[in-house]
């Protein structure tokens, strides 16, 4: 699957067949995040969530409730509570990888200052556990809260581990459950809990969210080292960032001594120097592993939507199949 632009994207078909659910959304979302004592809130939330983020998580939720033939009101307070979760560990990433851009445009910590991220993050995890309290029911409060301890875990876990050279695929897969796909699984799961499905149908959509969220990560990793830039992101931020993230890891075991001591000084050691990143990646070619790491991710997708086939047949259905292809068309 190529993405074409003249042809409508996956998540825009997604987005078009949801358009009312998402309206209803980004309205409850516009309410929340307003404060009448602090306007700074107001400001550094609307610079993200407006900066024209596809609202993946938050579809995600709805359509997996609409898989379900769920036709009550609090599926849109689950979306909603999914982006604001999103949105406070986008704020609360950007402080810790002291980035400078996100979807193409100035961070909020560059625009204002880490503070002004920090608790404003604070104040959308407190508004995310509002959304869900109304939602009355124990198992959806469960997965959220769950979700949102999983994705502090998993992001406390990479900390320790994205400069330490003996970090596996395994730990790899640990952290990238947790910081990505914790939410991604979340999103969907609550969808299926919400329409009261059956168990059966509630863990498929799990399964999912899931292996689209490791899929996800995954390319999102990938592309770090042979993107076009038109991701919003920085090519070779993670390299810079000395990040340990799947290419690297696999060109890391491959390693002969000289190889080895050249990660050591860029990663563990963060003393890098011109070329260094060109020095990276003709490593990464080398060792083939990014046409590895591509194969991992497009095995994920695979899974993904094998993982749909226990939902009705339904075209909500085929276009969560169509999401899974689409996340790894981005690797072109």
């Amino acid at each position: 699957m190529s993405l074409d632009n003249a042809t409508v994207k996956p998540h825009e078909k997604l987005a078009a067949a949801l358009a009312s659910e998402l309206a209803e959304v980004n309205t409850l979302i516009k309410e929340r995040m307003a404060s009448k004592h602090a306007p700074r809130i107001p400001e550094v939330t609307a610079h993200l969530v407006e900066a024209g983020g596809k609202r993946l998580r938050p579809m995600l939720t709805l359509a997996a409730a609409k898989a379900c033939g769920y036709d009550g009101p609090y599926h849109i307070h689950l979306a909603a509570t999914v982006e604001f979760i999103h949105t406070a560990t986008l704020l609360h990433d950007d402080v810790v990888d002291e980035s400078a851009q996100r979807r193409g445009r100035p961070t909020a910590n560059l625009l204002w200052d880490n503070k002004s991220s920090v608790l404003v993050g604070d104040y959308l995890f407190a508004r995310s556990f509002q959304l869900m309290t109304e939602c009355n029911s124990m198992r959806v409060m469960h997965i959220l809260s769950g979700a949102s301890a999983t994705i502090a875990e998993g992001e406390v876990l990479q900390l320790t581990a994205a400069q330490d050279l003996a970090t596996t695929e395994d730990i790899y897969l640990q952290v990238v459950r947790g910081k990505t796909a914790a939410l991604f699984s979340a999103a969907t799961e609550v969808g299926g809990v919400i329409a009261e499905a059956d168990p059966a149908i509630t863990q498929a959509l799990y399964n999912y969210g899931d292996a689209l969220g490791i899929s996800f990560q995954i390319v999102d990793d990938l592309l770090d080292y042979e993107g076009t830039g038109e991701t919003g992101k920085n090519i070779g931020d993670d390299f810079r960032e000395r990040k340990l993230t799947l290419p690297v890891i696999k060109a890391v075991a491959k390693a002969d001594d000289t190889e080895r001591a050249f990660w050591v000084k860029t990663i563990e050691k963060g003393k890098q120097d011109d070329g260094d990143l060109e020095h990276a990646i003709a490593l990464l070619k080398k060792h083939n592993t990014l046409a590895e790491t591509r194969l991992e991710a497009l095995n994920w997708a695979e899974k993904a939507k094998a993982a749909l086939i226990t939902l009705p047949d339904s075209d909500i259905r085929q276009m969560l199949s169509d999401i899974a292809d689409y996340v790894v068309a981005r690797l072109r």
